[in-house]
């Protein structure tokens, strides 16, 4: 059953109301609160660039000895002790900056040693109670002195204990590792710097106190982020420096690769500061998905431990990657663009600092720590000296101290009575009285003076440091030199100026179809060259270290070409699957194109012979190693990726094929040369032209147990000369360089289709076989089985003479194409 109870109408008896004005009570407390977050939370102190939670966090740690050389603890022992006794605030916001100061992508110089998961840039660190921390290195330079009255000390949260006001700070951390933070009405950005420049623009700063701002910044020329990345445009730095607001644009460090045979790519080593490779590939998913960014085909982050950052960008076949990566510098975060508003505390008041400004304060730091330091050292060894001066007095005089303590009734006595006698001060009475019996010895006194003089020479410099401000300055200095020389490393942000970077605009997003030359190397390499003209010269250069080109044929960048293999087949090739040789002076090189086997699948026992166009201009030209020859129709070629273009018998292949172009078919001839030394050179019209089902007709009358070692089409009324290599038929291939010739082809005459030729190497004693031979315009090049250039031996007049051993066994053969 409900009861209802009355409501008294007396004013209750155990406490009282009072009227407030809401407006001045709001106001008030949200100043309170103001100013609590801007001087305990947001903001750092100018002096050492910390904020509390980050300056309890470190003095507490160096309370607790976690020094360098010490085993990590649990980082939630750290933000217990941490919490407990300085910081009255939640552990979250306590572990959150204890992580910050261990992370190497957060901080230039991280100040705390964490081992264990303390995140990335796209994840959060692992709970407190999993990971464990330490002191850094430098954070012992940020501590050291708290025990010689450098800093002052004021009460903590509850006043039961005592916390320094700002560390002694050796480092600028202000301006090294920077600072963020949200204060109420007011707000920091301060970026890192390389901690090597930052000391040295200090020490110049310190010897010369006028020095202007262009001054520093020959020292000092911009920040040094931890990520690296590249800074566009010094403009905005200057800005931030002179005024301390200001803004700049970071970009990331790429580099344009051949990611796969078939793919070129962007390398994303280094990516703005602040920026992770997951916010990178969730921006570029977004902007492919909504067809605002075009030629990517898939991004792989591969970024590892040992390694660091590798975020793989793949690009489509048929688009410029320097085009493809504007965009992306354009759309996503890879170009950033960075706030500096430096907010500090200074005398407890916040300001706007430029950089002379955040030096010099640092600056008027350190000489007060100094000076202050100086003066704690020097009372501590002035009463040391005293005391030593005291000792020196008894022990002189040993025997008659002895006496005197004998002789007293009590211990004060003594100290008065000695006090009496030597002139002593009640110091240095006490310290006698307590002085053990072993220090009374000869060697004691001998220590004794010695360290009198040592102290007395101490207390001289210390007066000199402050007495003198010159001299002040200068230990000053010489401290920064020694903390550069334990610290500094070398800068990771590249600096450019904007007109430097400007974007490519001319590069269109896709690859035009252009003109292009295809080319196939003696081992296998293919790539695709803009020269067109590079049939002629392209990797024919004997300084350079990569095989001879086999074949070079004309084709557009969109276009397609056949290979021709020993099987008699034709496969398709697109032009644009095949990397490009990037253009440089002089003969390019194709060492930087891919293997063959990478576009297109061939058995162990089939080999590439040579390219060919697609077209309906000119005829293929083919031998087989038992002599057959055909001329095979343009049309035979057809809308496919792979067919046949010469009926083979059982165990015969093709051992040459060349293109021959319709505006050269009048006046070629075709070449055979056969593993016994012969050479048969007839015109090509006696072939006449078939489809792809034929099998051709005969083209040289072979010798017992011969084969055909090369065939080919040329023009006569060019300068073509013929190389021949001959060696023994049992010697394993690349194993015995065996006898190379060099012939001008006019030496030899011509015949007819189906005669035997004519000899065109004499074989020595061992050699009972051509290995090798080769017939184009000259001149001739050679390389070795691994591509190095084989030079040839000087042109032999005489068409069946003997060869000259190369100075290496020779694999491939080629010349101008």
């Amino acid at each position: 059953m409900a009861r209802r109870t009355a409501r008294s109408t007396e004013p209750p008896t155990h406490g009282r109301i009072v009227d407030v004005d809401v407006s001045q009570e709001m106001r008030g407390s949200f100043l309170e609160y103001a100013y609590s977050v801007i001087y305990s939370r947001a903001l750092p102190d100018a002096r050492d660039g910390l904020k509390p939670v980050q300056r309890r966090i470190l003095f507490q740690m160096a309370q607790m000895g976690l020094r360098p050389d010490r085993g990590h603890v649990k980082s939630a022992r750290v933000v217990g002790e941490v919490m407990g006794r300085l910081h009255p605030h939640g552990d979250s916001a306590i572990y959150d900056a204890l992580v910050r100061m261990a992370q190497p992508f957060t901080l230039r110089l991280p100040m705390v040693d964490g081992h264990g998961n303390f995140g990335s840039l796209d994840d959060g660190p692992a709970a407190m109670r999993y990971t464990e921390a330490r002191l850094a290195p430098p954070a012992m330079d940020m501590t050291a002195g708290l025990d010689e009255d450098v800093v002052d000390f004021g009460a903590n949260y509850d006043g039961r204990e005592t916390e320094p006001l700002v560390l002694p700070a050796a480092i600028p951390n202000l301006l090294v590792n920077g600072a963020s933070g949200i204060a109420v009405g007011m707000a920091t950005t301060l970026v890192p710097h390389n901690l090597g420049e930052v000391l040295n623009g200090a020490r110049h700063l310190l010897a010369n106190p006028d020095a202007s701002l262009d001054e520093i910044m020959t020292l000092i020329p911009g920040p040094d982020l931890p990520a690296g990345g590249v800074i566009i445009g010094l403009d905005g730095i200057r800005e931030a420096y002179e005024t301390g607001r200001g803004s700049f644009r970071i970009r990331a460090r790429t580099r344009i690769e051949q990611i796969t045979p078939r793919r070129r790519g962007i390398v994303v080593t280094e990516l703005p500061y602040n920026v992770g490779p997951e916010r990178i590939i969730d921006r570029i998913k977004d902007l492919v998905q909504a067809k605002k960014l075009q030629g990517i085909s898939d991004v792989v982050d591969l970024t590892d431990g040992e390694s660091g950052l590798r975020l793989v960008i793949e690009i489509k076949n048929g688009f410029h990657p320097e085009a493809v990566l504007e965009h992306l510098y354009k759309l996503t975060p890879m170009e950033d663009s960075i706030n500096v508003n430096a907010v500090a505390l200074v005398d407890g008041q916040p300001q706007t600092l430029g950089l002379l400004a955040m030096l010099q304060v640092w600056l008027d730091h350190r000489l007060e720590v100094v000076r202050r330091r100086s003066a704690f050292r020097r009372g501590k060894a002035e009463a040391r000296l005293h005391l030593v001066e005291g000792l020196l007095v008894a022990i002189l005089d040993i025997d008659e101290v002895i006496q005197l303590i004998r002789e007293s009734d009590d211990a004060a006595t003594a100290r008065d009575r000695l006090i009496a006698v030597f002139d002593l001060t009640e110091v240095q009475a006490t310290y006698i009285l307590d002085m053990p019996l072993r220090r009374l010895t000869k060697f004691s006194r001998i220590e004794l003076e010695k360290e009198g003089d040592e102290l007395r020479r101490e207390i001289d410099q210390l007066t000199q440091i402050l007495e003198d401000e010159a001299v002040l300055r200068a230990t000053v200095a010489d401290e920064i030199g020694e903390v550069a020389q334990a610290h500094a490393t070398p800068r990771r942000t590249l600096l450019m100026e904007a007109a430097a970077s400007g974007p490519v605009t001319a590069v269109p997003l896709e690859v035009d179809d252009e003109p292009c030359v295809v080319l196939l190397s003696s081992t296998g390499l293919v790539a695709r060259t803009s020269d067109t003209h590079a049939g002629a010269d392209v990797g024919h250069d004997q300084r350079s270290t990569h095989d001879v080109i086999i074949s070079a044929v004309p084709a557009t960048t969109r276009g397609d070409l056949g290979l021709v293999t020993s099987a008699g087949r034709v496969l398709r090739l697109r032009a644009l699957d095949l990397p490009a040789l990037p253009p440089v002076a002089g003969v390019p090189s194709l060492s930087a194109g891919a293997p063959l086997g990478a576009f297109v699948d061939l058995p162990a026992t089939e080999t590439p012979l040579c390219l060919t166009t697609l077209d309906d201009d000119g005829a293929l030209v083919l031998a087989t190693a038992r002599g057959i020859v055909k001329r095979v129709v343009p049309d035979a070629l057809q809308n496919k990726d792979a067919w046949e273009v010469i009926r083979l018998d059982e165990g015969d292949r093709v051992v040459g094929a060349v293109r021959l172009p319709e505006a050269d078919a009048e006046g070629a001839e075709i070449v055979l040369v056969s593993s016994d030394a012969q050479l048969l050179r007839f015109p090509a019209s006696a072939v006449r032209p078939q489809g792809r089902a034929a099998a051709g007709m005969a083209g040289i009358k072979l010798g017992k147990g011969a084969d055909v070692v090369f065939a080919t089409a040329v023009r006569p009324d060019e300068d073509c000369v013929v190389v021949t290599v001959a060696g023994s038929a049992a010697a394993l291939p690349g194993t015995e360089p065996g006898t190379a010739k060099v012939t001008p082809f006019a030496e030899y005459p011509g015949k007819g289709r189906g005669t035997g030729g004519v000899r065109c190497h004499r074989f020595r004693a061992g050699e009972d076989r051509l290995q090798l031979a080769w017939v184009g315009r000259g001149p001739a090049r050679a390389s070795t089985a691994s591509g190095v250039a084989v030079a040839l031996p000087d042109v032999d007049e005489r068409r069946d003479g003997t060869g000259t051993p190369p100075p290496a066994p020779i694999a491939g053969l080629g010349g101008n194409l």
